[in-house]
């Protein structure tokens, strides 16, 4: 199995308009394919940087003669999570400057398919880890068996969207401890409905994913970020795979806040900094789908940044 098989990528390279000298950030390493993709068009004088927060995507990118080992310093490598964004484009002299900034929110194939990693109940023995950052001190064994149950269920709700959160959240605290995957499976089990077993476990996961890595809160400020490091005309690319970030982007990208709340000035315009080339999200086709089916709840939504006075 590949490391990873970046999901709409002739979409995201049209959509951003790579240009040879441009200057671009793919916020999301990964196994490297939209980075690599972005780094063949450019020349000396284009700029790419890519962040990741896991040290074995990295290892990967600087061996790859397309990024990490490039000669001609258009690639940097960024040892991050992409909440620090405007930071490291500080740092790097591009702030305001950027042409491009992608996102793809997607979990690597690598993650799912490393047993060792625990961000799937397909491996049973795997560990209730799930940490993208090994540096992270908060582990998917610490929610299980410290959370409250309120508060188990708050985020099975919010981030699993779960109908039958509170008994789960119960199911857990019962089972404590939990140290594998499979002891998560077979606690939650009872709660799950019998015809969509597969789909609630993956929300579970998912769910506990989200709080280990403060994924929400982290892609706020990626995108209230992003809005900021890109110049006039500079496009904000973001691939989404559940309903829950979909939504945050799409209202970022309609009224500049993730609240979804319309503010307008004095004649009625609207204030948001963005103008949305995607009305409706674009997603896989039957053959991408059927080349990589992971990629088949991928949604792009892609604004760009307008010309206002206080950008």
């Amino acid at each position: 199995m590949p490391y990873h098989i970046p999901a709409l990528l002739q979409q995201c390279l049209e959509a951003l308009q790579v240009r040879a000298d441009g200057v671009y950030i793919d916020c999301t390493l990964g196994g490297g394919g939209h980075s690599r993709a972005i780094a063949s068009a450019l020349t000396a004088g284009g700029r790419l940087l890519a962040f990741d927060q896991d040290t074995d995507a990295l290892e990967r990118a600087v061996a790859d003669p397309a990024l990490g080992g490039r000669s001609d310093g258009a690639v940097q490598l960024v040892h991050s999570n992409f909440r620090y964004l405007r930071n490291f484009a500080r740092f790097y002299g591009v702030d305001g400057k950027v042409d491009g900034v992608l996102a793809d929110l997607g979990v690597s194939f690598h993650h799912f398919d490393d047993p060792a990693r625990g961000f799937s109940f397909r491996w049973p023995e795997g560990p209730l880890d799930m940490r993208m950052n090994r540096e992270g001190t908060l582990t998917a064994a610490d929610v299980v068996n410290t959370y409250s149950a309120e508060r188990l269920t708050e985020l099975l709700r919010l981030y699993g969207e779960l109908p039958q959160a509170r008994r789960m959240a119960s199911a857990i605290v019962a089972a404590r401890p939990l140290a594998m995957a499979q002891q998560l499976v077979d606690a939650v089990t009872p709660a799950l409905n019998p015809r969509q077993t597969k789909k609630e476990l993956a929300q579970v996961f998912q769910a506990l994913r989200i709080e280990v890595n403060d994924e929400i809160a982290a892609l706020r400020e990626l995108l209230t970020a992003a809005v900021r490091v890109l110049r006039p005309g500079g496009r904000l690319c973001v691939i989404t795979y559940h309903s829950l970030e979909d939504r945050l982007v799409k209202n970022f990208m309609r009224t500049g806040n993730t609240d979804g709340r319309e503010e307008k000035d004095f004649f009625g315009r609207s204030s948001s900094p963005l103008k949305i080339l995607t009305p409706r999200p674009v997603v896989p086709d039957a053959a991408e789908v059927e080349a990589n089916p992971r990629s088949r709840s991928a949604k792009m939504r892609c604004a760009e940044k307008k010309n206002m006075p206080d950008s």
